[in-house]
């Protein structure tokens, strides 16, 4: 009862930092397209968005399916999907697009490779994607992480936003062997996953921002994690997670796809009470076989912070 008390008097003392903020409302999806209907259909879904005059929107990984090719080629067609969007456009970067590419369906590439040229095409400037832009920062601006220009963050409506590598396929754990770990690649990315993570945390504190809202491709797997097995890919972002959030005085929302199961829920548990963390939700964007989008709004004068609709489209075609 006690933490619950300073909980509150903590996200008073926040709401009231920030109450000057303007209400922003802004855009997920992600997990496409996986097929040849979507791809046809993804830039009505980006039209529809656009006219909703939103602030942004946020793709969450997986430009493509599993099982189709990673070529220069797919991924120029998406960045022009992506660029005629009206709206600032952040890419997130999923499992399908590199980690995935080793796949004889996917043209046996390197992944490392892929990511490489993701990074060149994708996260080359300093501004979102689309027609109109918004600055963003990278983590590439340190020189120690000089190679993670995925990662980013900005701040709109009094929250802190964060878009962090982190696929699906247990996070290149194995790498391509499936066996064994980790593997140097995801050693290094998730040193600097850590560091700016502590950093987005730390500065929403520093400025008393009402919520972060952190976006990664993957399916974490809280569920196993509660359970006490949480998968190895996954293990130390969550412990991290649970740790600043339940530190936070604010909302703290994780965005993912990966799944393709559209869900909102709270599914934080604190590691020994087993209780529900309250200021933490996860939301997942559709996915294939589903079509559809989720408006999102952050307004610092509503106790939540974030509310959110999911806006579904329709089963896609076979």
């Amino acid at each position: 009862m006690k933490r619950k008390f300073q909980y509150v008097l903590g996200l008073l003392a926040v709401l009231a930092g920030v109450a000057s903020a303007q209400p922003v409302s802004f855009g997920l999806f992600g997990d496409m397209p996986y097929s040849h209907w979507e791809r046809e259909h993804l830039p009505e879904l980006i039209n529809e968005m656009d006219r909703e005059n939103l602030a942004f929107v946020v793709h969450d990984g997986d430009i493509k399916n599993g099982g189709s090719v990673c070529s220069d080629e797919v991924l120029h067609d998406i960045l022009g999907v992506f660029q005629a969007s009206k709206t600032p456009l952040v890419y997130v970067p999923g499992d399908n697009e590199w980690t995935d590419c080793h796949r004889k369906s996917n043209g046996g590439y390197d992944p490392l490779e892929r990511l490489a040229k993701l990074r060149e095409l994708f996260f080359g400037g300093e501004t979102t994607l689309g027609q109109r832009t918004l600055a963003l920062e990278r983590q590439s601006r340190d020189p120690a992480f000089a190679s993670y220009r995925e990662n980013v963050r900005w701040e709109a409506g009094g929250a802190l936003f964060v878009g962090l590598n982190l696929p699906g396929s247990e996070n290149n754990y194995h790498g391509t062997t499936f066996r064994g770990g980790p593997v140097p690649e995801f050693v290094a990315r998730s040193a600097a996953n850590r560091v700016w993570l502590a950093q987005a945390f730390a500065r929403a504190r520093a400025k008393k921002l009402a919520g972060i809202l952190i976006v990664i491709q993957a399916d974490p797997e809280f569920e196993n994690a509660n359970v006490g097995h949480p998968q190895p890919g996954y293990r130390e972002f969550l412990t991290q997670l649970q740790q600043e959030t339940q530190a936070f005085a604010g909302r703290v929302v994780l965005v993912h796809g990966d799944t393709h199961l559209q869900q909102i829920n709270q599914p934080m548990r604190d590691p020994v009470s087993k209780q529900v963390v309250e200021n933490f939700t996860r939301v997942e964007t559709f996915g294939y076989p589903f079509f559809g989008w989720v408006k999102a709004t952050v307004d610092v004068t509503d106790p939540q912070v974030f509310r959110f609709s999911p806006r579904p489209w329709r089963a896609t075609a076979p």
